[in-house]
């Protein structure tokens, strides 16, 4: 299944370009989903047509669901928010109180794109395209298999076996809740829905991002910063959609500085993003609301283009060897060494990019090896792995001895 996400500041008209795609998509002749997992949903609006949180067939070849966010986070998080609503109120707190602490902000959206690895392993559909919320912190936060990760290999097995030794002993001696063998599977589910669903968004061989922009300097800013970002986290950008571009038959002088500005904004899109290819659309003189407008919107961005194509291959993340030493490459443009930090501890490589963080479990080939260096070539991060000289020396020595 082809999987598309679209993502973009709130206000590009990142939805009905989303609905859009759906729209050519079927109307090629396969079967498409569209899905919002944005909180404040609009497909309904874009569609002109009640939708839900179920399968609503909209057009032919045609599906559109908005994820009830709340039905996905009481489905994948009750258990373990009764045990840690249980916990608070021993401490103290009053029950609502605790209700609203015991849920992570960001966590309901997550939720919503656990429907992509649903939608994937019915296999009912050719194209599933994905509205996201207005922020690339929706794929920021799939990170989260990767830290859950560390704790279900290292820790989790032992505080398993733990709890499960000196529960009879601690509930002698305190009320403290204990957690219970639910709890443990119902945080071993959610690994595996999220490291899933994870995966299923970075095969380079169906899933791809495409980013909404206007041809507004804010939100420029905006979507360079978020293409950095989905690139340090390992998604691919095949796209960049320019939205609300002044036709060239609008001549009116009150447009003729606007025009000029948009220009030079789209050369800034143009030269910021390349090689990745830019598709444009114009402003259209009414609300695309419907199936008519939704396609001929279609056919201003893709001009006649098949909307399933992988557009731009790109790999964020790569491991080369250059002789005896293993280089790994991470895409990460408009970033310089002051806004970033690198460190290793064991088998994990630690970046830091602004705020965003992602740890890496190293390969085992890396695993091995010491961090030799990192440097910028173009728009790429390259971290050297190589064996330290004296480690080098004894492996020689010990081959010169056997042989």
């Amino acid at each position: 299944m082809r999987v598309l996400l679209f993502t973009g500041k709130g206000g590009v008209g990142k939805t009905t370009v989303a609905a859009a795609t759906a729209v050519k998509a079927a109307g090629a002749g396969s079967r498409t989903m569209i899905m919002s997992t944005d909180p404040a949903h609009s497909l309904a609006d874009s569609f002109d047509v009640e939708i839900s949180d179920r399968a609503t067939q909209v057009a032919p070849n045609l599906w559109a669901e908005q994820i009830d966010a709340q039905s996905r986070l009481e489905t994948n998080w009750r258990e373990i928010q009764e045990y840690i609503i249980q916990v608070m109120n021993w401490a103290g707190l009053e029950t609502i109180q605790a209700e609203e602490l015991s849920v992570i902000p960001g966590l309901d959206e997550i939720f919503s794109l656990i429907d992509v690895k649903r939608h994937v392993d019915e296999g009912r559909y050719d194209l599933l395209v994905v509205d996201c919320a207005p922020t690339a912190e929706t794929l920021r936060l799939l990170s989260l298999p990767e830290i859950m990760n560390w704790y279900i290999e290292r820790i989790f097995p032992v505080e398993r076996r733990v709890v499960k030794a000196v529960r009879p002993l601690v509930s002698k001696m305190t009320t403290l809740p204990i957690a219970g063998d639910q709890v443990f599977g119902a945080v071993e589910r959610l690994h595996r829905n999220l490291d899933a669903v994870r995966r299923i968004l970075t095969d380079e061989g169906s899933s791809t991002v495409r980013l909404v922009v206007n041809p507004e300097k804010m939100v420029i800013s905006e979507a360079r910063r978020t293409y950095t970002y989905i690139g340090l986290f390992g998604y691919r950008v095949d796209a960049v959609i320019v939205n609300r571009i002044l036709p060239e038959d609008v001549t009116d002088p009150y447009f003729v500085t606007w025009k000029g500005i948009q220009a030079e904004h789209l050369e800034t899109v143009r030269e910021s993003f390349q090689p990745v290819p830019i598709l444009t659309a114009r402003l259209f003189d009414r609300e695309l609301v419907g199936l008519a407008l939704l396609d001929a919107m279609g056919d201003e961005i893709y001009r006649g283009g098949n909307v399933m194509d992988v557009l731009y291959r790109d790999e964020p993340i790569r491991i080369r060897k250059r002789g005896p030493v293993y280089a790994l490459s991470m895409r990460l443009p408009f970033v310089s060494k002051e806004d970033m930090d690198i460190h290793r501890r064991g088998d994990e490589l630690f970046v830091r990019v602004g705020s965003y963080k992602r740890n890496l479990i190293l390969p085992q080939i890396l695993q091995r090896l010491e961090v030799r260096g990192a440097n910028f070539v173009g728009d790429h991060l390259e971290i050297a792995f190589a064996r330290t000289p004296e480690a080098g020396a004894a492996v020689a020595r010990g081959g010169r001895g056997r042989g």
